[in-house]
């Protein structure tokens, strides 16, 4: 299928490499001047791929189109804004939006999608860039199942676990309930290393016990061993974590769902961001602990 790619930021490279070299012919756009012909340029080697101008560009040519951009007003403008997708798609394309942003805005924009004649997926991913350069992403998805059924070969070139959770919206839902998870348990990674550091342990030798154990996690196994390492750079950053937060909160709202360590979680991040850290990885939020508690590291 002639595929299309919107968004050319740290997971959406990889994740349109993978598409390359699993044999798609790729037309790609960014909102970033440059960045797409930049990346044709240096991605030719692995498939046939084009740079476009705008997102109608892509859309005209593609049968499939996967998007990944920030929040749900930068989906909303590459789907609905002058020369965005909808002004060009053909019926029967079908819209992957890999974004994690507002199951509202999702299910607004799928109804939209539908009264074209498009087909409209929410497909949101966890598992950080690593899995987007092994293309071992888990992708949430919601949308019509028949649809699902014809992008599962594209998806299937970007993640291992592919699960269908239902009716637009209910991807992002899901997605939401992977940040609500990743976030707390962030909390309890600073704190544990935190607490080891005090009472004088050797964190690196901490971090081998803790990981052997019931207490093992993804964000203790690869994010702890960042911050012992002293490793803040972003596989993702801060702000992209707050922007999720907001959503969880926003729709944890709506239906009255309680939802408080998520709450403290969107907090502690605040302090990260206060000290102009916000594009730093999650795992910066080890060095709040560390002052909270009077250690003395280099920052």
């Amino acid at each position: 299928m002639q595929t299309g790619f919107i968004g050319l930021g740290i997971m959406g490279v990889p994740m349109a490499r993978n598409l390359l070299k699993a044999g798609y012919p790729l037309t790609v756009a960014t909102r970033t001047p440059g960045k797409a012909e930049k990346f044709a340029s240096e991605n030719s080697g692995l498939g046939q791929v084009r740079a476009a101008g705008t997102p109608a560009e892509v859309a005209a040519v593609s049968e499939v189109i996967v998007m990944i951009v920030t929040d749900s007003p930068d989906v909303i403008q590459v789907a609905k804004g002058e020369n965005g997708i909808f002004s060009a798609a053909k019926p029967g394309t079908i819209i992957i939006d890999m974004s994690t942003i507002s199951p509202q805005v999702t299910r607004e924009l799928a109804a939209e999608a539908v009264s074209r004649g498009i087909h409209w997926l929410d497909a949101p991913v966890s598992g950080g860039e690593k899995g987007a350069i092994e293309g071992t992403l888990t992708i949430m998805a919601g949308g019509e199942g028949a649809a699902l059924e014809r992008a599962h070969p594209v998806l299937s070139a970007m993640g291992k676990r592919i699960t269908h959770f239902g009716p637009a919206g209910n991807g992002q839902s899901a997605k939401l309930c992977n940040q609500i998870l990743t976030s707390v348990n962030m909390l309890g990674v600073c704190e544990a290393l935190t607490f080891g550091a005090k009472a004088g342990l050797d964190l690196a030798t901490l971090h081998q016990a803790l990981t052997g154990g019931a207490a093992n996690s993804w964000a203790l196994e690869v994010l702890g061993k960042k911050m012992i390492e002293r490793d803040f750079k972003p596989a993702f950053m801060v702000r992209l974590q707050q922007k999720d937060l907001r959503l969880v909160l926003d729709a944890a709202f709506g239906n009255h769902t309680p939802i408080p360590t998520a709450a403290l979680a969107h907090q502690m991040f605040a302090s990260v961001e206060s000290e102009g850290h916000g594009d730093d990885g999650t795992q910066s939020l080890f060095r709040i602990y560390e002052r909270l508690a009077g250690l003395t590291q280099n920052q």
